[in-house]
């Protein structure tokens, strides 16, 4: 609740960084912020084009909505190294709640993830269209609850990555080695029966304690109109993300009180 307060009161710093780092992001750029919208427009294209050159098993607007869920992670942990390392100025000279600077980065991404997802949307309405394609149904009403759960895996990895960085300047390298890792345990460029019907269902509740599986499962089921996967599965996905949130919180409070010390 201390927390909530402290971020009320400073409510117009996080504003002001929100709309910094989304500026930063297309500074000296010529289209500027319409990269957000054209960036997945030329992903589709690319996927599209790739997928008919190698013949890979999978059907676009799934590999598509897998990507998408899977990038707003990618941005967040990219940023979330210099979230604090990269405001050394602001945290020595200034009083204000810390978390302000992973927050505000992890907000940024997400107006580029919510961009993102409209213009999947359109896309699937064209394929609605031209190839029959099924609209999403009733379960479209869980899709907010899907993206304040996956935001809450990115503000709790971005925590623990901006708190360490700070102390461990080899954090860039390692966290290249973990995101590749956690990449290819996700099923972003395949689908989860495919590891289901290869290594059982017994292996189902440890490929869904990754959080991203439950959440990219799940944006396919509703995107798609697509079977879910079981309650129970989605919901340790659900919980493993949150138990990462009161992980990062509780690390960042505990390192930020050298943060001005360290920088």
């Amino acid at each position: 609740m201390n927390l909530l307060a402290s971020l009320k009161h400073h409510q117009d710093l996080l504003w002001i960084l929100v709309m910094r780092n989304i500026k930063i992001r297309y500074k000296n750029s010529s289209l500027g912020f319409l990269w957000t919208l054209l960036s997945p427009i030329l992903l589709i294209v690319i996927y599209k084009v790739f997928l008919s050159i190698l013949r890979f098993k999978i059907d676009l607007p799934v590999l598509v909505i897998g990507i998408m869920g899977w990038n707003f992670l990618s941005m967040c942990m990219g940023d979330s190294l210099y979230a604090v390392l990269g405001n050394a100025n602001m945290v020595k000279k200034s009083a204000f709640p810390r978390i302000v600077l992973p927050l505000s980065m992890v907000l940024a991404n997400l107006v580029n993830f919510l961009l993102f997802l409209v213009v999947v949307c359109f896309y699937l309405l064209i394929l609605h269209v031209v190839s029959g394609l099924a609209l999403p149904g009733v379960t479209l009403i869980a899709l907010p609850l899907i993206i304040v759960t996956q935001l809450a895996l990115c503000l709790g990895v971005s925590l623990i990555s901006s708190s360490l960085n700070v102390y461990f300047r080899d954090m860039e390298h390692i966290q290249g080695i973990v995101m590749m890792a956690w990449f290819f345990m996700t099923p972003v460029i395949y689908p989860v029966s495919q590891v289901t019907s290869k290594f059982g269902s017994s292996f189902q509740i440890l490929f869904f304690l990754n959080p991203m599986t439950g959440l990219v499962s799940a944006y396919r089921a509703i995107l798609l109109n697509l079977p879910f996967p079981s309650v129970g599965l989605l919901a340790l996905s659900a919980f493993s993300a949150w138990i990462i949130l009161l992980v990062g919180l509780r690390l960042f409070d505990k390192l930020q009180v050298r943060f001005a010390d360290v920088l």
